[in-house]
């Protein structure tokens, strides 16, 4: 990966080719500042072989739902995952078109009820009739507003049946204490959102344009959560 990235063979990574890279993780790019604040100790913008292992290492933690903090870099992880045909550990398109998706059928005609109990407009429910379900499971905040961005797969602020379906196992995941992951696991990814992402690989959260201005755009969506007027309330 250091190659990949330092391909003039310099010993060091500058920060906007590093900040490429790292987004070919899927992670969004508030996990990916951390990271880099984290990896780029003397805060030059610049990473050497050592810093860079670090923030390949905590990729590898946030894709495993692992907290991104130092504490976490002497925990065993596979190694971090990058949507790059020129990766060396690529999830194939085909493999993650084929995986079950994680929500069993049982379990999907159960949130399928609640979703239907919600009254869609065209399939679709806004963020303000998914809002009181998800305070409803008196998670935190921030545990909400990172199933919500997980679940809006395709980034309209609206969730279908499917998506509705991802936020209610992510749910019930935390609810069982189970750390909600950073970025959406390929098996997690409903089946009919995965045709168009096939194939890059399981890249479903990144919006296509990567400049920072747009994708800050892209998440007001969390904010029906993260707002404090309901926590006051």
């Amino acid at each position: 990966f250091f190659l990949q990235v330092d391909s003039a063979n310099a010993g060091r990574v500058l920060a906007s080719d590093a900040a490429v890279f790292l987004k070919k993780s899927g992670l969004t790019d508030l996990v990916l500042g951390k990271i880099w604040d984290l990896a780029d100790t003397d805060g030059k913008g610049i990473l050497n072989k050592q810093e860079f292992f670090v923030a390949l290492r905590l990729v590898a933690c946030a894709q495993n739902g692992l907290d991104v903090s130092l504490n976490s870099l002497n925990l065993p992880v596979p190694p971090p995952r990058f949507s790059d045909t020129s990766s060396p550990l690529l999830l194939s398109g085909t493999a993650s078109s084929d995986l079950p998706w994680a929500v069993k059928p049982e379990d999907k005609a159960k949130y399928d009820a609640i979703f239907d109990s919600l009254n869609p407009v065209n399939g679709l429910l806004s963020g303000d009739k998914v809002k009181p379900v998800l305070l409803n499971s008196k998670l935190p905040v921030d545990i909400l507003g990172r199933v919500w961005e997980l679940s809006d797969i395709d980034r309209d602020g609206m969730l279908d049946r499917d998506e509705f379906a991802v936020a209610m196992f992510l749910v019930y995941c935390a609810l069982e204490k189970e750390p909600v992951p950073m970025s959406l696991p390929a098996a997690l990814v409903p089946p009919s959102k995965r045709k168009p992402l096939s194939v890059p690989g399981a890249m479903p959260l990144i919006p296509s344009s990567t400049s920072t201005k747009e994708s800050h755009q892209s998440l007001p969506p969390v904010g029906i959560l993260a707002a404090k007027t309901p926590l006051t309330q």
